[in-house]
């Protein structure tokens, strides 16, 4: 068994907010611009992760949301932006840009992914395809920086699923583990993960 040393301590930071956070539509694999507000959010985040931490790396998903915010914390650590695909979002294919309403009652999206996992809309992936990803991204990342910091930027249900799944809580799914636009939460990886801290917001701009 791994040393306690051995676990790398993922920061884990949802990007900052795009209008379809606002509007309450998916985007999953849709590109994205953070705005006004997110980009306020980022900066915030940025300041938290320099002032309490000392990470050794910093990883993001390639979407645009997600590596603005990523850019920002670049900018106050002083780290370099190593994107990762396995990170991106949800993407729910033909799907994609619908609200959360119309997912939920007319296409009845949430209620099949429970029931089959291996279900993917036309063009999307299924939730199995992603949970594999981001838990490979997990790994990748921890592996590589053994008893370190690293700042992981990602998404809600992506990162949501991946955290549920390596806490042994794959059940409830990402609704449980959903994190606020540039959140911090801490996972403590290794052979028995933990979840230090999760989706603390007291850094962000209030409003």
């Amino acid at each position: 068994m791994a040393s306690p040393n051995s676990h790398a301590r993922l920061l884990l930071v949802r990007h900052g907010q795009i209008s379809a956070n606002v509007e309450r539509v998916w985007h999953g694999s849709t590109d994205s611009a953070l705005t006004e507000r997110g980009h306020a959010e980022a900066e915030s985040v940025a300041r938290l992760v320099s002032d309490r931490f000392a990470p050794e790396a910093l990883y993001s998903s390639p979407l645009e949301r997600t590596r603005t915010t990523a850019a920002a914390i670049a900018r106050t650590t002083g780290l370099q932006v190593v994107p990762d695909a396995g990170l991106a979002e949800y993407a729910i294919g033909e799907l994609e840009g619908e609200s959360y309403v119309k997912l939920f009652e007319e296409h009845r999206f949430f209620d099949r992914i429970r029931d089959d996992p291996d279900f993917a809309p036309a063009g999307g992936e299924s939730l199995n395809q992603v949970v594999a990803r981001v838990v490979g991204a997990f790994e990748r990342i921890a592996r590589s920086h053994p008893g370190r910091q690293v700042v992981v930027v990602g998404h809600g249900a992506a990162m949501g699923l991946g955290i549920a799944h390596v806490l042994g809580d794959a059940e409830a799914g990402f609704q449980k583990y959903h994190k606020a636009n540039c959140a911090l939460s801490e996972l403590l990886f290794g052979d028995a993960p933990e979840l230090v801290r999760f989706n603390e917001t007291d850094h962000l701009p209030s409003g």
